[in-house]
């Protein structure tokens, strides 16, 4: 790290149990008279202590600093800082691109006369292989080495460029499979809280900073470490020295005062947190959580919150250190050394949280007794949309009314849909409407036979429960809960239904060791929820197949099949192609939706099932108190387990070990590969950027609604053999059973491009009567999946946009969302408003953010999404939040003039897309 130029003389000794570190002390900017910076937010006090390390005179000066800590309460500052996060995270999903790109970089570089040896994180970067596992095996012992055998066999290719990145990249390390859930990994062990360094003859301390290409990064922030998500690209940017840009953060105070009352769980309250935010609007925003109620908390509970970040919209949902962490780092066995460092640092820094420390001054600011929380779920489709269990059923109703569309009654198919589109509530619906006639019969009760044992499909049949993803399966309260659920549950002679595929994935392999201490594995294995993998599954879409009579009961009936699991994502046709109504639940739930085995149920009224007497057995009946989950606490997670975990963590297995490793520098691109090409970024690029232009003639390649998320441009569970994708692969030797998935596939560009749009639900109002990868190609009017057309009009060089509604890209941070469409032509997204992390991709690709203006959309300006296009002002120079001119043309010749705001946010973002992307502005840096 380069020395700083510390302008106001914070560079400080800090003596720590015999050892002296230098850090750079906050405070010596308040005796400078530099703003009342005891009174920052916390996590602006990481940020300015970034900064103060950092100041270089170009990218961090003495006004940015001032800047940042001179902020007020009110203040929407227009001041770009750049922050240099300590370290890089990465999953395999987003890591394999990556790595892949840099391989690409040193091919690129050697070709410009470069040295390839340049290209190398400059920052730790961190890969977790842990979004490959799928639950083809379920409900038997033998699952998890089955999915894990498969899941090598599949990903062998991957794994052993993975194992190339390792010994050919500097400051790069690889977590094997079947290890954990990264961000689990990130939180039990590799986060460091504060970081050490040595550089210029001495050994400097700092706040431990990170990014990460998953959106969920932000669970760190749970431990007090500042981090949150960002595209591939823009990581690969930040591991190659390159600081990151944003405007100084408003920071949103939620003050928790309370403790969560019996019968529900940290899944209830993160619900809860998140349907406010969502409402309150935080998109860009930090959300800092104070208050009395931190203290009832444990770091699990808080992760838990932090890890929702993404769902709420903000940037990170930040907790500080305080006792807690401390008692967090000794529980997961970091050492001494480390726990005495942190204290003493967050200390001297004003970084340590007691719950008499004077309230920060916030942007603004939400409270939540944590008494009023609910045992709820969210769903059928979004995280935000959360449903109190109490209402279950009548929502789900509702919700089901809403997917079925003119299925209902048809003398009231109008007022029903009327009543949805309004918003109605439930209780403001005529009675008759939540009937079971009303919801319309189009498909009966559909019967089927699973292994000897008969049953019923109807709407609303719970056909995947699954204990899952980093969310909660970091959190040894809500598993023990669901433990100790399965334990009730078993005594009284309950079963789950057959028709459920259930599943156990855990973060970590702790967790299983805890389940086992505590005598609770046995009585979820008796309900089926057998270890079916470490790892992100049916959160990102790994759900793996259904059983096919299952399948078969679900496309006889067109039934609205359900799924529930503690996830944190949802988003329609995510979990399985087959499912179209998906809830998020707490584990505890989960395994009670499994027993009862449909969404059209009151478990506060209704029973979940009949014990071997034949009398009804309760959800209260059976649900864990907060006294018995405390009790086998206590028996839980011990620093042994942890030690045990991560003793050998970066060694991985027998398969790891024993795969080929490619030697060399460059990698050594195999033509026929189906998971590992040479991307064309680079094909063409010359030392310096060609001159900026307008966008003429340009046509829309598909006009979409609102929510649009990155599963719907970019998909990443299974491929349909019948899009290009399959196509594709079919086409090169690859049998249908070994297609993978698009997440496995991202290192390949051919299958992601022909992937981009292809998620089946897509609905793209260009082609209105399709469901899919559909458009029309203009002015033809001929009907073509949207890689067909795309290839068409780079034949007939026609530039293409996207028209979109509100929150486009909502959802994971997906690198190919936005490489995608760049390699199918796309050159610009309108849309009412963008998600953070995916605006920012697109910029990262060179596609150009616009924003309808405010009031305005693409109804209201009569844009049907047939006219040609004509985007001008960007020749003439681009600039942060400039007002680019649109001219639309119709069929019938009339022009239609609106002008929409360029979402490129800074200077540094303008030079981004001035050179065609970041990685072109990297590279020629580099030169």
């Amino acid at each position: 790290m380069l020395a700083s130029l510390d302008s106001f003389k914070c560079r400080a000794s800090l003596a720590v149990g015999g050892r002296s570190f230098d850090i750079f002390r906050i405070a010596a900017l308040e005796s400078a008279g530099v703003g009342d910076v005891s009174r920052l937010p916390f996590s602006l006090k990481v940020l300015l202590e970034n900064l103060l390390r950092h100041e270089d005179g170009r990218f961090v000066t003495r006004a940015t600093i001032t800047a940042l800590a001179g902020r007020r309460a009110g203040d929407k500052s227009a001041q770009e800082i750049a922050i240099m996060p300590a370290r890089v995270l990465l999953q395999d999903f987003t890591g394999v691109p990556a790595v892949v790109d840099l391989a690409a970089m040193r091919a690129a570089i050697q070709r410009l006369g470069g040295d390839p040896r340049r290209i190398n994180p400059r920052q730790p970067a961190e890969l977790v292989i842990d979004h490959s596992v799928q639950v083809d095996r379920f409900g038997e012992p033998t699952a998890f080495a089955y999915n894990a055998e498969v899941e090598f066999a599949r990903n062998r290719e991957r794994y052993a460029f993975l194992r190339w990145g390792q010994t050919a990249f500097r400051n790069f390390k690889a977590v094997p499979p079947d290890t954990g859930i990264v961000h689990q990994v990130n939180l039990e062990y590799l986060a460091r809280v504060v970081f050490t360094e040595e550089t210029n003859g001495s050994r400097l301390a700092y706040p431990d900073t990170l990014v990460g290409t998953d959106s969920h990064t932000t669970m760190i922030n749970g431990l007090g470490v500042v981090g949150w998500g960002v595209g591939g690209i823009e990581a690969e940017a930040a591991m190659l020295g390159q600081p990151l840009s944003m405007l100084i953060p408003e920071v949103v105070g939620f003050k928790l005062f309370g403790a969560l009352p019996e019968g529900t769980t940290a899944t209830d309250a993160v619900l809860t947190v998140t349907q406010i935010l969502r409402k309150k609007g935080v998109v860009g925003k930090f959300v800092e959580f104070y208050g009395s109620g931190l203290s009832h908390l444990s770091l699990a509970d808080r992760a838990t919150i932090a890890n929702m970040a993404p769902e709420y919209g903000a940037t990170v949902g930040f907790f500080p250190v305080d006792a807690e962490t401390l008692n967090y780092l000794r529980c997961t066995a970091r050492s001494a050394e480390l726990i005495q460092l942190v204290e003493a640092y967050t200390r001297a820094q004003g970084l340590f949280r007691e719950d008499n420390t004077p309230e920060p001054i916030f942007s603004d600011r939400l409270e939540l007794d944590l008494s009023t929380v609910e045992s709820s779920l969210a769903g059928p489709k979004r995280p935000q949309d959360r449903v109190p269990l109490r209402q279950s059923k009548t929502l789900f109703r509702r919700d089901l009314l809403a997917m079925l569309h003119g299925s209902a009654s048809p003398s009231r198919a109008d007022s029903i849909g009327r009543w949805i589109r309004d918003g109605g509530r439930p209780e403001a619906a005529p009675a008759e409407l939540l009937q079971s006639d009303y919801i319309g019969q189009p498909a009966p009760a559909v019967a089927l036979q699973l292994d000897g044992a008969g049953g019923e499909l109807r709407h609303g049949s719970v056909v995947i429960s699954a204990i899952t993803s980093c969310t909660n399966t970091s959190n040894p309260a809500v598993m023990l809960a669901a433990g100790l659920l399965a334990k009730k549950a078993v005594a009284r002679g309950l079963k789950t239904k057959p028709w459920v595929k259930t599943s156990l994935a855990p973060g970590s392999k702790v967790v299983t060791d805890y389940l086992k201490a505590t005598g609770l594995m046995p009585f979820l294995e008796a309900l089926r929820f057998h270890l079916v993998g470490y790892g992100c599954t049916t959160c990102i879409g790994n759900s793996g197949p259904l059983p096919e009579a299952v399948t078969a009961a679900i496309k006889k009936g067109e039934l609205v099949a359900t799924a529930v699991l503690s996830g944190n994502r949802n988003f329609e046709g995510r979990i399985n192609p087959m499912v179209r109504a998906n809830y998020l639940a707490s584990p505890p739930l989960v395994v009670a939706y499994a027993v009862a085995g449909s969404m059209d149920i009151d478990l506060y009224n209704e029973p979940l099932g009949h014990d071997t007497d034949g009398q009804p057995v309760y959800l209260r009946e059976i649900w864990p108190s907060q006294a018995e989950v405390k009790e086998a606490l206590q028996q839980s997670a011990r620093p042994e387990m942890f030690l045990k975990a991560y003793a050998d963590v970066f060694q991985g297995d027998d398969h790891w070990q024993s795969l080929a490793v490619p030697a060399g520098d460059l990698y050594q691109w195999d033509p026929g590969s189906t998971y590992i090409k040479n991307p064309p970024y680079f094909d063409g690029m010359t030392k310096t950027p060609v001159p900026l232009t307008d966008i003429l003639g340009a046509r829309v390649l598909a006009r979409l609604g609102d929510s649009v998320t990155t599963d719907h441009i970019s998909p990443a569970g299974s491929i349909d053999a019948a899009g290009p994708a399959g196509q594709y692969l079919l086409a090169h030797g690859v049998t249908e059973k070994d297609f993978n998935s698009y997440g496995a596939r991202r290192g390949n560009h051919e299958v992601m491009v022909r992937g981009t749009f292809a998620n089946l639900r897509l609905r793209n109002q260009l082609a209105p009567d399709t469901e899919g990868g559909w458009t029309l190609h203009l002015p033809s009017r001929e009907k073509k999946t949207i890689f067909e057309a795309a290839m068409k009009y780079q034949q007939e060089n026609v530039p293409l946009i996207i028209i979109a509604g509100k929150e486009y890209g909502t959802g994971s941070s997906r690198d190919w969302a936005a490489k995608g469409p760049r390699l199918l032509g796309v050159r610009a997204a309108i849309a009412e408003s963008f998600e953070r992390i995916h605006r920012t991709n697109l910029v990262a690709m060179g596609i150009l953010p616009l924003q309808f203006m405010p009031g305005e959309n693409r109804d209201g300006l009569g844009l049907t999404g047939f006219e040609s296009f004509d985007l001008l002002g960007i020749t003439v120079g681009l600039q942060p939040g400039k007002k680019i001119t649109i001219h639309a043309v119709g069929d019938d010749g009339v022009r239609k003039t609106f002008t929409a705001i360029a979402r490129v946010d800074t200077p540094e973002e303008v030079e981004y897309y001035r050179h065609g992307g970041i990685l072109p502005y990297v590279l020629r840096q580099l030169l």
